[in-house]
């Protein structure tokens, strides 16, 4: 792998050893990858940020760096809401190691944005950019709705690229890996309602695997490509996808044609698993919500209030903006939660059974939280909170 002259010199440890030890860590990707050079890049998003997943080696490692990430970087949601933790019941304990992560990222110059869509607070992303995001929705969405290009990092391989400014230039930050490799046709596509579409990825994930499928025949918004997309990462390792004249790079004339192997989801195979199941809590924003979907939220519960738990997670980015509708919201007893998510906050973890409105939350529930999942569409999973 070609290095430039700076890049040889952060090898050798002429700019430290935080720096150095990164440099590492890409030259070795680099090179198990096949990458000739490096990339420079315009923002990280880092992973391992909840002390829930990272502990005490995690947090002492991050404590040992000494460096400034040198691009724009924010996190993936921590392990609870940084300011009203106590809120949602989880203990001082818990909370003082949160907080010591988060300062570890805040002293390497990580911006205090915690969420799975970073694509929502950086509008500017186009189809030139290089990134270097590691959670599996955000990279999904980024790759595949707005074209830009980045591979899903782990969370070293992602701060050492925020560190250096660069990524290893190999797999989806090469075009012609980005191009379709399987074709998904949706039965019976027209009757499709919002909520389908996190079922519709539950269960292309699991036959897509880490395949770069083409759906054909669905029309579908920001918010339900984001939906689709989320859960073919959770249940299979899509990275990226393309949905036939919506998303960018399947409108390129330079695109390749429709592969020949074809995926049927049946109509049959959706609605199975919209199971009716008593529930303790209902749970939505997974990915965190938009601005549209908080709005969507508010209409839904005016006038209502809600009897069973109900836990909204959006970004604080999102939340501060919308603090006319969240303060809506929160009247009717729900709680809009900023920084964390349903799977990796422990505030989760007291429920048996969880609703929620997202595939990739029914995919992770049982395993990250312990408690059994139903799913529903976002209407569902109001009027589940408020009966």
């Amino acid at each position: 792998m070609q290095l430039d002259r700076e890049d040889e010199n952060i090898l050798a440890g002429e700019y430290g050893e935080t720096r150095q030890k990164m440099m590492e860590i890409l030259v070795a990707l680099g090179k198990v990858f096949g990458a000739e050079e490096l990339v420079p890049i315009t923002s990280a998003q880092i992973s391992g940020a909840s002390y829930k997943t990272i502990g005490e080696w995690g947090l002492e490692w991050l404590r040992n760096l000494a460096a400034r990430v040198a691009v724009l970087s924010v996190l993936n949601p921590v392990g609870m809401p940084r300011d009203n933790w106590r809120d949602i019941g989880i203990s001082k304990e818990f909370a003082d190691k949160q907080l010591a992560v988060m300062d570890a990222y805040r002293k390497l110059g990580v911006k205090m944005e915690c969420t799975c869509t970073p694509y929502y607070l950086y509008t500017n992303l186009t189809m030139q950019d290089h990134l270097a995001w590691s959670e599996s929705s955000a990279v999904s969405y980024v790759n595949s709705v707005i074209g830009a290009k980045t591979n899903r990092e782990g969370g070293p391989s992602a701060l050492a690229a925020a560190i250096i400014g660069k990524t290893p230039k190999y797999g989806l930050h090469l075009f012609k890996n980005r191009m379709p490799q399987v074709t998904v046709e949706v039965e019976d596509s027209d009757a499709l309602h919002a909520g389908h579409f996190g079922a519709i990825g539950y269960l292309a994930g699991k036959e897509v695997g880490n395949r770069i499928p083409y759906f054909t025949n669905i029309r579908a918004s920001r918010d339900q490509l984001k939906a689709l997309g989320a859960a073919m990462a959770a249940t299979g390792a899509v990275a990226l996808y393309h949905v036939k004249g919506i998303t960018p790079e399947a409108r390129l004339p330079t695109f390749a044609p429709e592969p020949s192997e074809k995926i049927v989801i049946e109509a049959s195979e959706i609605e199975s698993l919209f199971k009716e199941k008593e529930i303790d809590a209902v749970a939505v924003g997974c990915p965190h919500c938009s601005a549209e979907e908080l709005a969507k939220i508010s209409d839904l519960l005016a006038g209502r209030k809600v009897k069973k738990p109900l836990y909204i997670f959006s970004s604080k980015g999102v939340k501060d903006a919308n603090a006319g509708i969240v303060s809506k919201i929160q009247k009717t007893g729900a709680k809009v939660i900023e920084d964390t998510c349903i799977v990796v906050s422990p505030a989760m973890d007291k429920f048996d059974t969880i609703m929620v409105d997202s595939g990739k939350a029914f995919a992770y529930v049982p395993n990250m939280c312990g408690a059994e999942a139903r799913l529903g569409s976002l209407e569902e999973c109001i009027e589940e909170a408020v009966r």
